[in-house]
């Protein structure tokens, strides 16, 4: 089974370059549903945020309130490196156990869509490293447009992860989203065709 880690930063396209994949064939596994799914209330990732942030960080309904702890954790690299350390293992866990199962169903390839990849040093967990890149300026506008934030809520998340730039290094193949679906479909069915299954 070749296993690819997709990667690149807030709003770059990764939702779409996923779904081209699926289309080819590939099997998602897809880390922020992962990590929504571990933080459920009355989990033990839930217990230990609510635990270390407070109440303040939930719902009526006892779910976890992502812009309240976002504002908390994107302000401060000590909460954020907290909150990482609740949730990181449980999602690793259940990212190997979903992988497992899809090699057991008989897929070929499993992309494992992956926002902290690089940051996170999941590289062992990948025989390589898709990079979906934007220039910045499209990153915020994009994010802008999709979220609703001001510009310094959409530059705040940006600079909270690794640059796009600097993720170039670890990337064993780069998907440029700058352009339209047609031309990202068009690189991601080249680079398809040269995976060495």
């Amino acid at each position: 089974m070749y296993r690819i880690g997709l990667t690149g930063g807030i709003a770059s396209g990764k939702s779409t370059v996923s779904s081209i994949l699926i289309e080819l064939g590939a099997f998602l596994i897809d880390a922020d549903k992962i990590a929504r799914l571990v933080v459920q209330p009355f989990q033990p990732a839930w217990q230990d945020i609510v635990k270390q942030f407070g109440q303040q960080v939930l719902h009526t309904d006892q779910t976890i309130d992502r812009d309240k702890l976002g504002n908390i954790i994107f302000k401060d690299t000590s909460m954020r490196a907290l909150l990482d350390d609740i949730t990181h293992p449980r999602i690793k866990q259940e990212v190997i156990k979903q992988a497992q199962e899809a090699e057991e169903r008989g897929y070929a390839v499993v992309v494992f869509d992956i926002p902290l990849l690089i940051e996170v040093k999941w590289l062992d967990i990948v025989d390589a490293v898709w990079l979906v890149y934007v220039d910045e300026s499209t990153q915020l506008i994009r994010l802008m447009q999709r979220n609703g934030y001001t510009y310094s809520q959409a530059q705040e998340r940006i600079r909270a992860q690794m640059s796009l730039t600097e993720k170039l290094a670890y990337a064993d193949v780069v998907i440029d989203n700058n352009q339209d679906v047609a031309n990202t479909r068009q690189q991601v069915a080249t680079a398809w065709k040269n995976i060495s299954r």
